[in-house]
């Protein structure tokens, strides 16, 4: 009996001994709790007062209230400062990224590149400072929009810009990615990731590199035509500047044999072709006056050039759907897209400078093949009479026939005086389908515009 009692009072003094550990392990933890809440409203406080304290200027305006409505959805705590990381990604890489804006048409001296690289000097890779913090999200979530949705309003830099532009907000989008743990990859994801856009930024890439060796861009003179299978000293020039452009695009269309002579041979013609078929001039393979001064356009005229076309894209939707139709205006050409492959291209024809095809997005309706071209009156009457009035045989010779504005019976064009017409236009034009028509082969129908 007396040994089962002893067990029984080892067995009660090693239940009371746990209880008491509990406790103080449930003290301790309260503690901790306290300590750290108190912590959190301590760097709450001081973050709130550094960002009330932040001078406002007109440059900064907008930026600085992004930045606290950012700060005020995450009760004003910080994301390095004063403690570890919660966001899946070091300061470092996150300024390492603000520096790849060049990369993307964008000037990282827009994102204060310089003051980040100096705090980060100052502070270490360890111990961030308050004003690292604030100036790399504020930088941050300038570039964010400036990546996901475009640095400039489309309406405003292109009054023929008719595509809804997307309304992308920075501060919940970098939240919600720190929150999950995953900024690192929704950073990688903010750019569009479109085929066109992944080689713009190679040819920026490679252009920027030949700006550096600006010595070695030697103009090619102005001349009289120069056409296939002849001979003509600017022929090693245009040369060598479809080779860099081999080395820039890895088309094969611009692979040619290295040669000196200064005959302009086929593989050259198909090459020069191919030039004039991207830069929106006539493929006849003809070196005139256009072609010569596309060929002649500088790398750093080209990086505008592809710097405005990255912007333009950052404009787009970014879903586009499964199949689609992508217009290059500037191009002439039209791409069909299917699964992300491009599984048809083709010339198109678009609208004058003094009338120019507006950019815009639809559902394609309907598609004509061999259409007629139904003339517009302005079309009629700024363009098509006075040619018919230079040449009365011009309507006939385009396939146009000529109606009243009330019978669907043609009139005889020889029968009316062209020169007469003064004022409104009282006729209806039609083209007949066939190589000359205005709309090509194919006439795309969009549901609205």
């Amino acid at each position: 009996m007396e040994r089962i009692t002893g067990f029984q009072q080892l067995r009660f003094s090693i239940a009371f001994t746990y209880k008491t550990l509990l406790y103080l392990i449930s003290i301790l933890m309260l503690l901790l709790v306290t300590t750290g809440n108190h912590f959190a409203q301590a760097n709450a406080f001081v973050l709130q007062e550094k960002l009330a304290h932040i001078p406002v200027t007109t440059a900064n305006e907008t930026s600085l209230t992004t930045l606290k409505r950012f700060y005020a959805k995450r009760d004003y705590q910080p994301i390095w400062w004063g403690s570890s990381s919660t966001s899946g990604i070091s300061i470092d890489k996150v300024i390492s990224f603000i520096g790849s804006a060049e990369q993307h048409g964008l000037d990282n001296q827009d994102y204060e590149l310089n003051k980040l690289i100096q705090l980060q000097k100052r502070d270490g890779v360890d111990s961030p400072s308050l004003e690292l913090e604030l100036t790399a999200i504020q930088s941050l979530l300038m570039l964010a929009k400036d990546l996901r949705s475009g640095r400039l309003l489309a309406s405003k830099a292109d009054p023929d810009w008719h595509i809804e532009q997307h309304r992308f907000d920075p501060v919940d989008y970098l939240n919600d990615a720190i929150r999950e743990n995953h900024l690192a990859r929704s950073l990688v994801e903010l750019p569009p990731q479109s085929l066109h856009y992944q080689l713009l930024k190679t040819a920026l890439a490679k252009y920027r590199d030949l700006e550096v060796q600006q010595q070695n861009w030697q103009s090619i003179p102005e001349s009289a035509a120069i056409r296939p299978n002849t001979l003509h000293k600017s022929i090693p020039l245009v040369r060598k500047r479809i080779l860099r452009l081999y080395n820039i695009q890895n088309d094969p269309k611009y692979g040619i044999v290295k040669i000196d002579n200064e005959r302009y041979d086929s593989g050259l013609v198909e090459a020069v072709k191919q030039f004039q078929e991207q830069h929106g001039l006539n493929p006849d393979g003809i070196i005139g006056k256009q072609t010569i001064i596309a060929l002649n356009r500088t790398p750093k005229q080209r990086i505008q050039q592809i710097r405005a076309n990255m912007e333009r894209l950052r404009w787009m939707p970014r879903n586009l759907g499964e199949r689609h139709v992508m217009i290059n205006i500037a191009g002439f050409y039209l791409s069909a897209i299917e699964g992300g492959k491009h599984v048809l291209e083709m010339r198109i024809i678009v609208g004058r400078d003094y009338r120019s095809t507006p950019s815009f997005d639809s559902q394609l309706s309907q598609m004509v093949l061999n259409p007629y071209w139904n003339v517009p009156q302005s079309i009629a009457v700024k363009d098509l009479l006075p040619k018919q009035q230079q040449n009365p045989a011009y309507f006939a010779s385009q396939g146009i026939k000529v109606f009243s504005r009330h019978e669907n019976v043609p009139i005889n064009p020889d029968s009316i005086n062209w020169n007469s017409i003064k004022g409104g236009f009282p006729y209806v034009l039609r083209q007949n389908p066939g190589k000359k028509n205005a709309l090509g082969y194919i006439n795309l129908i969009f549901e609205s515009f």
